[in-house]
């Protein structure tokens, strides 16, 4: 109608005016006449025109006003609809993405306010690991944007929490030019998804369980003797077959032997005619490659549909029998080995003695039998009994070993061993006794034959010691005044008639003599250096590491301090002996570059001597000859600790700890 009337309305006013003016001109031919007529002519072809216009135009407005009404209406239904639906919808622009407007629904499940929602990304509503997600869907949506769409996505709202929900989304693209939208349309799928999930995982951990159990489910028509099997039962059988159709039960369930095959077939007849309502039972069967396995079947009678169907489970016990066998077998070395032990073994239900074993009876002088059944309070001593029932409880600790009572009313110090168990199904507590009579025997006799070796190992130091001394004066004082006879005596004979020669020998004579008393004298020092008698044993340490020392190429590091007080003679010899033999070690076995002496205070307790080389080290183990075993015995006779730490390629460490009097008994214990 756009071009009919327009066309129509040119071809009537060319008619009008071809045939209206020669009509006018056959009829009149008065010029003013003519002109008049014209005018009305023209007037007459305005009124007609407007009212055909009108009689033409008005049912088209009538219908285009209507049209507009019924948009308006629709439009206005539609944004009712839009606002009350309970679901959340929103509507958004496909080339920018952002949101146009949103409805109640959807304000309130997403946590924005419509306004936050007006002109908000889309990209905003998606987490932020879904962002690629969220763009390639949208791509997806731009390529056919006038299809209805419906996915599952994973929405983000306001306070960070992530939704499943569905969206379907439709073309709402108004004709007037604006830009193409779409209607998204929210519902929420998070506990139905979340329930799915469930599911599935209940599922799968029921699967899981039963094949852990090794447990599978069944179904037989009691009639054909047609039914169908787990994958599980299958697997276990070794049949993988992966379709689910009805299978013979003697083509999956093969007994291993004819008994228990009339067995089976035995019971299936009495479920079949109503004897039995189910059946559990234990029977062997062939697996796959011949291996037999023992199943324990358990079914339960049921009529569906007219028809006799039994259901149940076939669980593999191969294993659990294997199992248990192998654990009677345990139990039962077990308590071989609790009948044979050596301590005593009993277990206490409360304060009641409920087992022994024989060694336990032994220890209380009394068969094992005879202590089932007595109280905790006739075996221990009653002075012990408050302590030992604290131990017992858990609530305190056992001071010392606590002292039990035999049947003959004598008294022994115990060692005891306790926790917790079971036996007979109930709770109760396992000990484990030691007679500590003889152990502490032993212990003392032990104690005084090291107290014996001490003091003769003392004696006999202090003996060594004194026949040093003897022998350092007399070397002094005979030998170098001998020697110095022979040199007095060689300047007489210097008056011989020949001077030259009389002056060579004598001159031999004097250096010879010289040589002599030189080497007496350092002999005599090494014996007894008369520093430790006269300055201590701080400036004797120095003396002889100097002297030691003197032409090696080896560094040496001396840190030796004044000691607050003198150790007692003793101890001197026993300290600078340990250190001449470790500087001595350390300077012809160890191939150091540099060694380290110190000598310190301990404390006030005693005095504290260390030797660091960096040498080649040694095993402890393989060490040869008696240095080391002299030096420990040195150590202990002056009642002190020598340690000594090496290893090959690691240097040695020598620490000794020595008290400043000898019999001091704290110094040992504290070590």
């Amino acid at each position: 109608m756009s071009w009919r009337i327009p066309l129509l309305y040119v071809v009537l006013g060319v008619l009008w005016i071809v045939f209206s003016d020669r009509g006018i001109a056959l009829l009149v031919s008065d010029p003013v006449l003519i002109t008049r007529l014209q005018t009305f002519k023209g007037g007459f072809y305005m009124v007609a025109t407007a009212v055909l216009l009108y009689l033409l135009l008005r049912p088209l407005v009538e219908r285009l006003l209507s049209s507009q009404q019924q948009a308006l209406e629709s439009e206005w239904r539609y944004r009712e609809l839009f606002e009350a639906n309970p679901s959340p919808m929103l509507t958004y622009e496909l080339d920018s993405l952002r949101v146009v407007d949103a409805n109640q629904a959807a304000s309130a499940f997403l946590g924005w306010t419509r306004g936050e929602l007006q002109g908000m990304d889309m990209a905003m509503l998606w987490p932020i690991d879904s962002q690629e997600q969220f763009l390639q869907a949208a791509a997806a949506v731009r390529d056919k944007p006038a299809l209805p769409c419906t996915r599952l996505e994973r929405l983000r709202l306001s306070s960070g929490e992530v939704r499943d929900v569905e969206l379907r989304s439709a073309d709402v693209t108004p004709g007037d030019g604006r830009p193409r939208t779409r209607l998204m349309v929210v519902s929420d799928r998070t506990t139905e998804i979340l329930s799915q999930r469930s599911r599935e995982q209940a599922m799968a951990r029921l699967q899981e369980a039963q094949r852990l159990a090794r447990l599978g489910s069944w179904e037989v028509d009691l009639q054909t003797r047609l039914g169908r099997f787990c994958p599980i039962l299958q697997h276990l059988l070794g049949h993988n077959i992966a379709d689910d159709r009805p299978r013979a039960l003697h083509d999956v369930l093969v007994a291993a032997d004819e008994a228990s095959q009339a067995r089976l077939e035995q019971l299936l007849d009495e479920l079949a005619g109503g004897q039995l309502q189910k059946v559990d039972v234990l029977l062997p069967f062939v697996a796959a490659a011949g291996r037999e396995r023992l199943l324990r079947l358990r079914a339960q009678h049921t009529v569906e549909d007219g028809r006799r169907l039994l259901r149940g489970t076939v669980q593999d016990v191969t294993e659990e029998q294997q199992t248990r066998r192998l654990l009677d077998e345990r139990e039962q070395q077990f308590r071989e080995l609790v009948r044979i032990l050596p301590d005593g073994v009993m277990i206490l239900s409360g304060e009641n003695v409920i087992y022994a074993n024989p060694a336990c009876g032994g220890l209380f002088g009394t068969l094992p039998e005879a202590l089932l059944g007595e109280p905790l309070a006739t075996l221990a001593a009653g002075e012990d009994l408050p302590a030992l029932r604290a131990w017992l409880d858990g609530r305190a600790p056992l001071d010392g070993p606590p002292r039990l009572r035999r049947s003959d009313g004598s008294t022994f110090r115990a060692a005891l061993s306790g926790a917790d168990a079971r036996y007979g199904g109930q709770a109760c507590r396992l000990l484990l006794v030691r007679d500590l009579s003889e152990p502490e025997r032993m212990r003392d006799a032990l104690a005084a034959g090291n107290l014996e070796l001490q003091a003769m190992a003392r004696r006999l130091f202090s003996a060594q010691e004194d026949e040093r001394r003897a022998i350092s004066r007399e070397l002094h004082d005979d030998i170098g005044q001998a020697i110095t006879a022979i040199k007095l005596s060689a300047h007489a004979v210097m008056g011989e008639d020949d001077p030259a020669r009389r002056q060579e020998d004598l001159e031999a004579v004097v250096e010879t003599a010289d040589t002599t008393l030189d080497k007496l004298r350092n002999l005599s020092m090494l014996l007894r250096p008369p520093q430790l008698d006269a300055l201590g044993l701080e400036a004797a340490l120095r003396w002889h590491a100097g002297v030691l020392f003197r032409n090696s190429p080896v560094q040496l590091d001396l840190d030796i301090r004044a000691l607050p007080r003198r150790p007692e003679r003793e101890v001197e010899q026993a300290c600078f002996r340990i250190a001449q033999e470790g500087l001595t070690n350390a300077l012809r076995h160890a191939g150091a570059r540099s060694i380290q002496l110190a000598l310190d205070d301990d404390d006030g307790r005693g005095l504290s001597l260390r030797i660091d080389d960096d040498g080649r080290g040694f095993e402890p183990g393989q060490a040869r000859g008696l240095g080391l075993v002299i030096m420990r015995e040195r150590a202990q006779s002056a009642g002190g600790q020598l340690h000594i730490e090496t290893l090959p390629g690691g240097g040695t460490h020598i620490r000794l700890q020595l008290p400043y009097a000898p019999h001091t008994a704290a110094w040992g214990e504290r070590a």
